[in-house]
């Protein structure tokens, strides 16, 4: 528990002046040390950027941009941002950053003020088979302001592409459409995305191209996934996740014109003051993902992930595409059996102290709330440092779990598997 006894001194600091919650954030540091996390948006932060949130940066106002603030006394602050911007850039081979973002939605929300108007139409994966919350449900801002059109996957099981993106299809619902943005990137696809034939697309339809990479930046980054860049107008993304930095968002661009546009849009548009503290910790963590461990992590979170699909396939499970490219896999937990659900597997795992989230199939008949299958994803167990020889021991304890909860016996198994997996996760202490 390494980042548990590294975080001590603080953690009296903030038990001597509040008790009640320096005790919670205790018992998370021992919760998170001592559990399997497989929720592919989550990660494990290095010490420097924990730290780098915890700073004297959290007291100062920096409305604005570097060399223009709305407050005096934003000399450090306008340097820790410009480093920040710089090293973005340099990660993603863009010409502009805007690190301000609070987080991945509110990137894309200011995305989406810059280049739309209110009632444009831009098209987008629905969330329903992969997309993201912000591209286009009709609760979000996405869905209420602006004109969403949805472009399918593959639905006919024969069909080699069965569950990947239908690019003909999308081609044939943008010309159709016009819209004034296409959409890629997405929160549950585990195939590599193919920039180029987007573009290809928004160029014969008049329409920019957004990558909405918040999931993959980490592998774009580490050089396992194609970029973004030189086929989308714009990418965002947040800033945890693969890239293994601290909760946030980061909008990118190679066009100047457009970039005015997205910082005005986001400041005044969309945010106030920028979190200069967790910008400081952004920039900490770019210049981690430019060091070459972060690429050789980039590989093993991949052949981590591919390990784990195949664990499971073995054990009768079936993954949605058939397997994997990237860090995430969707898991049909009804091929194993026809009444499980992703709300059960989700309790009857944590449980057993592996923690992942239940989550909705392609055209799954089950609600959100229940879902035919859970989303699991290997960068955090990666950043730990575990193996494929650990990961499939992992697949073997989920299936371990999953069939003594339908025979009943959950209670039984989940305790006896927590206590293994413990066992593991102390070979495996968190960053310190």
């Amino acid at each position: 528990m390494a980042n548990h006894t590294a975080t001590a001194s603080v953690l009296e600091l903030i038990r001597k002046a509040d008790p009640e919650i320096g005790n919670l954030i205790d018992a998370e540091a021992k919760r998170q040390a001592t559990t399997i996390e497989l929720i592919a948006s989550e990660n494990h932060v290095s010490g420097a950027v924990m730290h780098a949130m915890g700073t004297c940066l959290t007291n100062k106002y920096a409305e604005g941009y570097p060399g223009a603030r709305y407050y005096g006394g934003c000399l450090h602050h306008d340097a820790i941002e410009t480093i920040a911007r710089e090293r973005a850039c340099r990660l993603f081979g863009a010409t502009f950053a805007n690190v301000q973002p609070h987080s991945g939605a509110q990137a894309n929300q200011a995305m989406m003020m810059a280049l739309l108007e209110p009632g444009d139409t831009f098209a987008s994966l629905v969330l329903k088979d992969g997309g993201h919350l912000s591209h286009g449900m009709k609760i979000n801002f996405s869905g209420r302001f602006f004109k969403p059109v949805h472009y399918p996957l593959h639905y006919d099981k024969g069909h080699a592409e069965f569950e990947r993106i239908d690019y003909d299809a999308a081609r044939k619902a943008c010309l159709e459409a016009k819209p004034k943005i296409i959409l890629c990137g997405y929160s549950a696809y585990p195939r590599v995305i193919d920039f180029a034939k987007f573009r290809a697309i928004a160029d014969e339809c008049g329409a920019l191209l957004v990558a909405d990479i918040a999931h993959i930046a980490g592998l774009v980054a580490a050089g396992v996934h194609p970029s973004p860049f030189p086929h989308a107008h714009v990418a965002t993304t947040t800033t945890h996740k693969t890239l293994r930095g601290p909760r946030g968002g980061l909008i990118l661009t190679n066009n100047e014109d457009l970039a005015k546009k997205i910082d005005k849009a986001l400041f005044p548009g969309a945010q106030g003051g920028p979190l200069m503290h967790v910008i400081a910790a952004k920039a900490v963590a770019f210049g981690e993902a430019l060091s070459p461990s972060f690429k050789a992590y980039g590989a093993k979170v991949i052949a981590n992930a591919k390990t784990l699909a195949a664990s499971l396939a073995s054990h009768g499970y079936r993954c949605t595409t058939g397997g994997t490219d990237n860090h995430l896999m969707l898991v049909d937990l009804r091929a194993k059996d026809a009444n499980l659900t992703g709300a059960d597997a989700e309790a009857w795992l944590e449980a057993a102290g592996i923690v992942c989230n239940k989550n909705g199939i392609p055209d799954d008949p089950r609600p959100p709330r229940v879902t035919s299958g859970v989303r699991l994803g290997t960068p955090a167990i990666t950043t730990r440092g575990l193996g494929e020889a650990d990961v499939k021991q992992v697949g073997a304890w989920i299936d371990r779990v999953l069939s003594a909860g339908l025979k009943g016996d959950a209670e039984r198994e989940t305790a006896a598997v927590r206590g293994e997996v413990a066992a593991l996760c102390a070979k495996f202490p968190l960053p310190a």
